[in-house]
């Protein structure tokens, strides 16, 4: 095998990962009857947050999300409109709203989650060798780190 770690190896490595990711995530989404539900994976990140946070502010939830207050005011209509979630004012400032999510929505959430972690223990099962354990264990920090990381600040 090749130790040669430069920005050509670091770059190929990279983009295998990212395949991985995405294939892996498309599979965990059909796995879980993600498609079933009609809602995009940034509604239901968002619905998560909600769950997950709530009650919560539009601001935090864009926050948590990583993504623009934009985005996330239009999933909140969408998950509004379907019932999934409410939202009233909050008692500490009422200019901003809080959002909670309706029972309905952590039971659908739980559901999800429920199908992945289904999915995914069946698979390591089936794939993972006992003595390959220890190596998945060392890929989950290795992607815990990676999804941490910040390249910007320079201590990589």
């Amino acid at each position: 095998m090749n130790e040669n770690h430069g920005p050509q190896q670091s770059a190929a490595t990279a983009q295998r990962l990212s395949d991985a990711i995405k294939r892996l995530r498309a599979r965990l989404r059909a796995e879980s009857g993600q498609h079933a539900t009609g809602l995009t994976a940034t509604q239901l990140g968002v619905l998560a947050g909600v769950v997950r946070e709530g009650p919560v502010t539009a601001a935090r939830l864009a926050a948590l999300e990583h993504v623009s207050a934009q985005s996330i005011a239009q999933s909140l209509a969408v998950l509004k409109a379907a019932g999934l979630i409410h939202s009233e004012p909050d008692p500490r400032d009422g200019r901003k709203k809080l959002m909670t999510p309706d029972p309905s929505a952590t039971e659908l959430v739980d559901r999800l989650l429920a199908g992945r972690a289904i999915f995914l223990a069946r698979a390591i099962d089936q794939v993972v060798a006992p003595d390959e354990r220890k190596d998945l264990e060392k890929a989950i920090e290795l992607l815990e780190r990676l999804a941490e990381a910040d390249p910007s600040d320079g201590a990589l």
